[in-house]
């Protein structure tokens, strides 16, 4: 007589604590950061990391770019205001809680009407249609304005329907808590649609297509679902959106919107999953915090995505990951000096070429109402040749030091690579 025995996999402990710290960030963060400001930013990070998480199914997972994404997170957003309006009216009954939903459904809907068209091609030609869809969107919201409002956008209010134990969506600590949950389950979500079969599949598709159709997958059919998933959680991010601004406009589906998804997507780091929330943080700090500080924002961001592409393809998450390989085979005792020189010399260089920049944007905009202003701390005049020879001449100094540093670094770096993967093949030898 036989005898079945049953075995369970040990807990993950790695994983739990992630996901535990995860939870426990998103419950807490208000109660660090307490100010309108801060608040205001947390739930801007909250449904952007759904949104780029979202695109980076595209990107990462299927090697999809895509130029015209902000189609599925603007039209999921139209949707939930749509929706909120009816339920103010009285004319739909649903809690404001589960309205993002709608904004989901939205997105998926359009996704696969759209999808099917755009997932035909792949690669150049698939990102040319998604840009060519976008601008097809963009243009209907001005020729349809009982739909998208116009120029002026649809405006709406979250506080309407029954509340539930007191909460309306008011103050915007309950938005927040609300956006949170969100983020946490679509997250998870996400994350594990990207270990199913499907998601493996969707990985093969975009590193050899040929082998996946020679196996018998059809490709196209691999790339629509995901499209469509991708979709879902977009317009979960769009109406979350909604929710908080009360307000939509036709420029939510602008190409540029697809740009700004596209560029800290990049940023953060397409090839690993905490990539986009990396992102994620960025853009709003950069959109909030950096566009107050410069008017010359868009070109800092212009070249710290140059310098990404040029220098760390893999984003500030490949960095990261680099960098804890070399520490867990115990080589970073001989980098941290090159580290403390690069930091040293990266500041003059920044502090340098900023100013020339700034002086440049004053000189052409604000010169003839005063020809002087301050940066940081310092009084700078735009008709005086010193303070431009100063700036070049610290921005030289600054890139000679810079140069050296690198030089010192790369040299360590390397050395350090070459002993890990000795290790490495040894260790399979073995």
């Amino acid at each position: 007589m036989s005898t079945t025995h049953y075995s369970f996999k040990p807990l993950n402990l790695g994983r739990i604590l992630v996901w535990g710290g995860f939870a426990l960030l998103l419950l807490v963060a208000p109660l660090i950061f307490k100010s309108g400001l801060a608040l205001t930013m947390l739930s801007q990070i909250g449904y952007m990391i759904i949104i780029l998480l979202s695109y980076n199914l595209l990107l990462g997972n299927g090697g999809m770019l895509s130029f015209g994404y902000a189609v599925y997170t603007g039209l999921g957003a139209f949707c939930t205001v749509h929706v909120l309006n009816k339920i103010g009216a009285g004319t739909f009954g649903l809690p404001v809680s589960l309205v993002p939903l709608v904004g989901g459904l939205g997105g998926m809907a359009v996704a696969i009407v759209l999808g099917w068209v755009s997932t035909k091609k792949a690669q150049n030609t698939f990102a040319m249609i998604t840009m060519g869809v976008g601008e097809l969107i963009f243009a209907m919201t001005l020729m349809f304005p009982e739909v998208f409002g116009g120029e002026s956008g649809i405006s709406t209010n979250r506080v309407v329907g029954d509340a539930v134990f007191g909460i309306t969506y008011g103050p915007q600590i309950q938005l927040y808590y609300l956006i949170a949950v969100y983020c946490f389950i679509c997250t998870g979500l996400m994350f594990m649609f990207s270990a199913t079969p499907l998601g493996r599949m969707l990985n093969a598709v975009r590193d050899n297509p040929e082998r996946v159709q020679f196996v018998g997958y059809n490709t196209q059919v691999v790339r629509y679902i995901a499209f469509i998933i991708a979709g879902f959680f977009a317009g979960i991010g769009g109406g979350l959106f909604a929710l908080n601004f009360e307000l939509v406009q036709g420029s939510a589906v602008n190409g540029l919107v697809s740009a700004w998804y596209l560029l800290f997507t990049y940023i953060g780091g397409a090839l690993f999953f905490f990539g986009p929330i990396i992102g994620a943080v960025l853009s709003v700090l950069v959109g909030i915090l950096l566009s107050e500080v410069t008017k010359a924002w868009a070109l800092y961001l212009g070249i710290v995505f140059v310098l990404v592409v040029m220098f760390a393809p893999g984003g500030v998450s490949g960095i990261v990951m680099l960098n804890l390989r070399v520490v867990a085979f115990k080589k970073f005792n001989r980098l941290w000096k090159p580290y403390l020189a690069l930091l040293a010399t990266v500041p003059v260089l920044v502090l340098g070429g900023a100013s020339l920049v700034e002086m440049l944007y004053h000189k052409q905009i604000n010169a003839e109402m005063n020809p002087v202003f301050k940066y940081l701390g310092f009084q700078l005049d735009v008709n005086q040749p010193g303070d431009w020879i100063i700036g070049a001449v610290v921005t030289a100094v600054g890139a000679v030091l810079f140069e050296i540093a690198r030089r010192y670094f790369k040299r360590h770096w390397d050395s350090a690579q070459e002993e890990i993967q000795a290790i490495i093949r040894i260790k399979e030898a073995a």
